[in-house]
């Protein structure tokens, strides 16, 4: 791999404010973001890479390339929760393997945002419908994880209670505003726009790493004693992520040809979600133990996609190209 990219990586502002978060949180630290500023900052992130995604999706003509882009996510989503169920199914039970197996088809917008900042600090371009392929992604892994449990359970789970999961992934918070972000960037005015584009794009970077901070202090809570625990759901946590992107990051290949496209296409198939799923599981599968698919999402697979993982992955798909 070339370590100057990763170094310079890890020379990002918003990468060393996380590690700071995770160091204060390992050093006791009484370091804290408040609860209604890191709502705050969640939304404006979404809002933001929304509106921008709209704008240059506005300026980018349909192709097979958007098209491509599009059915890869959905056929992502869908695929990833019935292997990564039947992988973890007698670890942790049908319940938390049907919750651990949403999560790893579902997406994190926050990796996501990264990633695109990643592409930014490297002059590399990708089309804003990847903004679409994420939000497009948050749906289909939750239903399929239930459906996995109703299926398998040995209680019967009532399939009739996919109905309200189903409305709640749909209507959920942040698939809502990024996708109405992305509507209205799409059909606003250029010179319309260009009036918030101090608060769009300017401070962009300044709320990532603000967010990124309390990520930090949220993983290092979560982490050390995770890890004393469970062997196996780390190794999970590791190696599927690892699994999907390595294979995303070569397929995608096929079918896309911007470099940007793949690795976000890749760093979406590698995440995992840590918000809209637990939300989720909490009315599908009350059983299952958060303790596990929560940290395995926040606590493992987060950090090292956002350390290692979105470098590495553009290291293979620059290989492969």
């Amino acid at each position: 791999m070339q370590w100057d990219l990763l170094l310079e990586n890890f020379r990002n502002p918003a990468l060393l404010f996380f590690i700071l978060g995770i160091a204060a949180s390992q050093l006791k630290s009484d370091l804290a973001v408040p609860p209604n500023s890191s709502k705050f900052i969640s939304l404006y992130l979404l809002f933001s890479i929304g509106f921008k995604g709209g704008q240059e999706l506005a300026h980018s003509p349909f192709n097979t390339q958007i098209l491509w882009a599009l059915m890869a996510g959905f056929l992502l989503a869908l695929l990833v929760p019935p292997y990564v169920f039947l992988l973890t199914r007698k670890f942790f039970g049908i319940q938390t393997a049907g919750a651990v197996s949403a999560a790893y088809g579902s997406v994190s917008a926050v990796t996501f945002v990264t990633a695109i900042s990643f592409l930014e600090l490297q002059a590399i371009s990708y089309g804003g419908h990847m903004v679409a392929v994420m939000a497009l992604m948050e749906a289909p892994s939750i239903v399929a994880g239930v459906l996995l449990i109703s299926l398998c359970s040995s209680d019967r789970f009532n399939l009739n209670a996919l109905s309200p999961v189903l409305r709640h992934a749909l209507t959920n918070g942040s698939v809502i505003l990024i996708m109405g972000s992305l509507v209205i960037g799409f059909v606003s005015s250029d010179s319309q726009a260009e009036g918030i584009t101090p608060f769009t794009t300017d401070i962009f970077k300044g709320f990532l790493a603000i967010f990124l901070l309390d990520m930090g202090l949220s993983c290092g809570k979560h982490l050390k004693g995770f890890l004393k625990k469970s062997s196996t759901a780390l190794m999970v946590a590791i190696l599927i992520p690892l699994f999907n992107g390595v294979v995303t990051a070569y397929c995608s290949g096929f079918f896309l040809e911007q470099t940007g496209d793949r690795l976000l296409l890749t760093i979406l198939a590698a995440s995992a979600s840590y918000i809209a799923v637990p939300a989720a599981m909490r009315l599908a599968a009350p059983k299952a133990n958060p303790g596990i698919y929560l940290t395995m999402a926040l606590g493992v697979t987060f950090p090292l996609n956002v350390m290692f993982g979105i470098p590495f992955y553009l290291y293979l798909i620059q290989s492969w190209t």
